[in-house]
């Protein structure tokens, strides 16, 4: 009884270690920069770089973006960022490891906020 006891408890903590584990990546763990790259595209549109960078201790996945309005006037590879639902889907939905970044490029007349909206953490 006492060892089913301890091996019950044992597992209980180990879940809810991994609970809270997943629980700190929260799309507040992903940090978008967006720089300016000092190229144009055409006469009007500047060149911004964005990198996606994953803050969180956890490899994340299928992270999204809020990005109101946005549009590019030169292509961006719908691998490395596009359009899914109200969202903008980075990297495909694929894996991006603590510490590791996704960057892409697109060109407007000025830039676009981008927010992080939701992920999914494996950890």
């Amino acid at each position: 009884m006492a060892v089913s006891l301890k091996l019950c408890a044992a597992i209980f903590l180990l879940l809810m270690v991994s609970q809270v584990a997943s629980q700190q990546c929260l799309p507040s763990s992903i940090d978008i920069q967006q720089t300016n790259s000092g190229k144009m595209a055409g006469a009007l549109d500047t060149v911004f770089q964005v990198t996606v960078t994953n803050r969180c201790r956890c490899t994340v996945k299928n992270v999204y973006l809020h990005s109101d309005g946005f549009s590019s006037s030169t292509p961006v590879d719908p691998k490395v960022f596009r359009r899914a639902g109200s969202g903008y889907l980075v990297g495909d939905g694929g894996q991006i490891p603590s510490s590791k970044s996704v960057t892409f490029q697109y060109s407007w007349d000025h830039y676009f906020k981008m927010t992080p909206a939701s992920l999914q953490a494996e950890c």
